[in-house]
């Protein structure tokens, strides 16, 4: 099953992934958001999505 991954070459701490998804994304001190969840229920699916596509930069994406 893909997880969810950011980049962290590409974030900027914009932190709109977190606002949309916090069950999986936190933005942490260093500025940067990261994955709390590898493993999120398949309901979360559909925010984690909304995630990727709302990133300003493009630094989150499913990985295999």
């Amino acid at each position: 099953m893909a997880k969810p991954v950011v980049d962290h070459d590409e974030c900027i701490g914009d932190g709109l992934c977190e606002q949309i998804c916090p069950e999986v994304f936190e933005l942490r001190e260093d500025g940067l958001a990261y994955v709390v969840n590898e493993k999120p229920n398949e309901d979360l699916k559909g925010r984690i999505d909304e995630a990727i596509e709302e990133c300003p930069t493009g630094a989150i994406s499913w990985e295999e």
